[in-house]
């Protein structure tokens, strides 16, 4: 099985590390190996946002129902089940956790609640090198749709 880690990044840091998402990777994984580094504690906390354990659960029961996915829930940890297929979840402060046995089983039915819920989200493997963007980064409004880019 594999095993990710999600993070709600701020919109200001998402805007600046989109394209420099080894950068943001770099800086996760140094401060989960080196949690108790005050100052990679203080950019942590500026990078990231918090997930609203409350918001969330019932977001994620809302849309089981709505998508017929079976759901079993212990206060953080829920367990999602559709088509023989199993992803658990563990919702903690900063990041979410998950386990599945491919990525696209949590493409089919877990990422897109996420998504609804928060669209600014980064994913890190955590016993696999794989991390990047769960969506493309909306439309700021601060270009014109004249604008063209040149290489």
């Amino acid at each position: 099985m594999y095993e990710y880690s999600i993070f709600c990044i701020k919109e200001s840091v998402a805007k600046n590390y989109f394209y420099k998402s080894g950068i943001l990777y770099r800086f996760i994984k140094e401060y989960q190996n080196n949690q108790n580094r005050k100052d990679l504690k203080l950019q942590y906390d500026y990078v990231t946002n918090r997930f609203s354990k409350n918001a969330l659960i019932s977001h994620i029961d809302n849309s089981c129902r709505k998508h017929q996915i079976s759901i079993q829930r212990e206060k953080a940890h829920i367990q999602l089940y559709k088509n023989q297929k199993l992803i658990s979840l563990h919702i903690s402060e900063k990041h979410l956790k998950f386990r599945c046995e491919s990525l696209e089983d949590a493409e089919e039915f877990l990422f897109p609640m996420l998504r609804q819920f928060q669209p600014i989200l980064f994913i890190i493997g955590n016993n696999i090198e794989n991390y990047g963007w769960m969506s493309r980064m909306p439309y700021s409004g601060n270009y014109y749709s004249e604008q063209v880019l040149y290489s």
